[in-house]
């Protein structure tokens, strides 16, 4: 009887034994990137790449954030421009509602124009995707804030 005993003893303090050996295995499993939008420059206008290391869409293609503080009644327009892939340009409000989009802008090309009036203040998010499954490449952004004459 003993020794069925020291024998479940000893397989029980294999289990230990094992976890401790697997949780100072010097093998590193990588950390997720972090969310992290650009904040726009002051001026509004950026040269950026969208690229595979982008946000995943779930549609097989990949978006770019940008964050950028609005006051009420500012009113707006959002340009994007790429000669390698069809631009999407999508304004998300502070509470994560998508309250503006465009896929191709009145010039008939596959770039982007969005014109908006903003209701509420706050920090907004500027979203460039690309229209379906392959687009990354180089664009630009330019965001306008219009003045009354």
């Amino acid at each position: 009887m003993n020794r069925f005993i020291v024998s479940r003893v000893r397989s029980l303090l294999w289990v230990p034994a094992s976890l401790t050996v697997l949780a100072f295995s010097p093998t590193r499993t990588p950390a997720q990137t972090m969310y992290n939008p650009v904040r726009l420059p002051v001026g509004g206008e950026i040269s950026d790449t969208l690229s595979s290391k982008d946000i995943p869409t779930g549609q097989g293609g990949f978006a770019r954030d940008y964050l950028i503080d609005l006051s009420a009644n500012d009113q707006m327009t959002i340009d994007v421009t790429s000669d390698s892939f069809d631009t999407i340009v999508s304004l998300i409000a502070p509470d994560g509602l998508t309250i503006a989009e465009n896929d191709d802008g009145p010039d008939g090309s596959t770039n982007s124009l969005l014109f908006t009036r903003i209701t509420s203040p706050g920090t907004y998010i500027i979203r460039v995707r690309a229209f379906g499954e392959t687009g990354v490449g180089p664009f630009n952004l330019k965001v306008t804030r219009l003045r009354p004459i």
